[in-house]
């Protein structure tokens, strides 16, 4: 019986480390993308939403989607806003000074009044975009897709230095 008994108690025992084992394994692997996520939280998504005179100022907004949402007079400056879509949004007036759209998409915004004061839009998608009355001094448009009208508008208005990328935006708009 104590031959019996020892084999049970050391099985018993052997599954409990098993399960310890798997347990902390498991513990292990997820203590690095916890921490990523608190550095590089998922994006968000604001399609729709309404959120005119917004303060999203120097934010980690990458890859977040604005698609179709009202951000008239809100504040982006510096944001980072890398990969992030705002296709068909409302953005007169908007804040953009400093900000980061590198690889984004901004089509069909209406950015009439807005401040891009030095912003990198580099390889950004800007098809059927307004820009009435936007300033643009310092912005990077490097490899942006743009229509020819409106690079024709953006050139006649373009001056200044990017401070981030050190690209003129003439330059980048391929004004000649």
């Amino acid at each position: 019986m104590r031959v019996s008994s020892f084999k049970c108690f050391t099985a018993k025992l052997f599954k409990a480390l098993l399960i310890l084992t798997v347990a902390i394994t498991i513990w292990l692997h997820l203590q690095p993308a916890q921490a990523f996520d608190k550095m590089y939280p998922p994006p968000l998504s604001f399609s729709n939403a309404q959120l005119m005179g917004k303060d999203f100022s120097g934010q980690y907004l990458a890859s977040s989607e604005f698609s179709n949402a009202n951000l008239v007079q809100a504040n982006f400056s510096n944001a980072d806003l890398h990969g992030a879509i705002f296709s068909h949004a409302t953005m007169n007036g908007a804040n953009l000074h400093g900000a980061d759209l590198t690889n984004g998409m901004a089509d069909l915004v209406n950015f009439a009044d807005a401040d891009l004061t030095d912003a990198v839009l580099v390889d950004v998608i800007l098809l059927r975009t307004a820009f009435y009355h936007t300033k643009i001094e310092g912005a990077d448009f490097t490899n942006a897709i743009l229509d020819g009208l409106q690079v024709k508008q953006l050139c006649a208005i373009a001056s200044g230095v990017n401070s981030k990328t050190g690209v003129a935006t003439r330059d980048s708009l391929g004004c000649k």
